[in-house]
């Protein structure tokens, strides 16, 4: 699944984003581990968080003490790590042993997985790769879904943080771009969703950076031809966020 995070917040306010988490976390199967692909790990090189007990990351600013005292104690997944690097025989993925979860896993995961009981990873966006590059490396991971290992990326579909707008006004490109993808998803084209400036001057202002919009690639890349795809959230806020969700089951 991809989740649209958006602020942090949304993991303790009362929100429809979190509601749904909430929902959603009721029905899902337990897996035997989950690696998460979020917006808020870029590397140089490829990496996975290969600890016992990953760290609950804090990794923003100005926010309530409520939020920055959430923690998340789920187990690492250490052998699945190793096992993801292992599925790349040129060295591409390496564990790494000094990261844990980072605010796009942990703000997601409590709803789903309030327990904190199910083992968790990680792995890093190489700042290296282009996109095509990213969703190829990401199709070596579909494997891992036999091997009971459920997949979120985590990000947005529209993140401009430089033209939020709380007066309920949402921009043009921000819907368009995210129709675009939407439509995209709809069919699987996945050269549409690689090539997001075939949408124009909506892709540059929906996606200024691809920290955001990478981890929808790596959710599209290990979807198998017989998943059933759904929005779990479809709605904008604060006038340049995507909040959709797409799930494949």
């Amino acid at each position: 699944m991809f989740i649209g995070h958006g602020s942090p917040m949304n993991a303790i306010t009362q929100n429809p984003y979190r509601d749904a988490w909430l929902k959603l976390g009721k029905t899902l199967p337990r897996p035997r581990a989950i690696l998460c692909v979020s917006a808020h790990w870029q590397t140089q090189g490829t990496q996975v968080c290969a600890v016992e007990k990953p760290e609950t990351i804090h990794d923003f600013g100005g926010f309530p003490q409520e939020l920055f005292a959430q923690q998340y104690p789920a187990p690492g997944a250490p052998d699945i790590a190793q096992m993801t690097c292992d599925l790349f025989t040129n060295g591409e993925v390496t564990p790494r042993l000094d990261w844990g979860l980072d605010h796009g896993a942990w703000t997601i995961l409590q709803s789903l997985f309030p327990a904190a009981d199910v083992p968790v990873f990680q792995l890093s966006l190489d700042v290296n790769l282009s996109f095509s590059e990213h969703f190829a490396l990401a199709q070596n991971l579909a494997g891992l879904r036999e091997r009971g290992v459920m997949m979120i990326g985590s990000g947005n579909i529209v993140h401009n943080l430089g033209r939020l707008d709380s007066s309920g006004k949402v921009y043009d490109w921000t819907i368009d771009f995210d129709n675009y993808i939407k439509s995209a998803l709809e069919v699987g084209n996945n050269a549409a969703l690689i090539h997001i400036e075939r949408a124009g001057e909506a892709a540059r202002l929906a996606v200024p950076t691809s920290e955001h919009y990478l981890p929808l690639l790596y959710i599209a890349a290990t979807r198998h031809a017989d998943d059933r795809m759904r929005f779990l959230t479809e709605a904008y806020d604060l006038g340049s966020l995507s909040m959709r969700s797409v799930i494949y089951q």
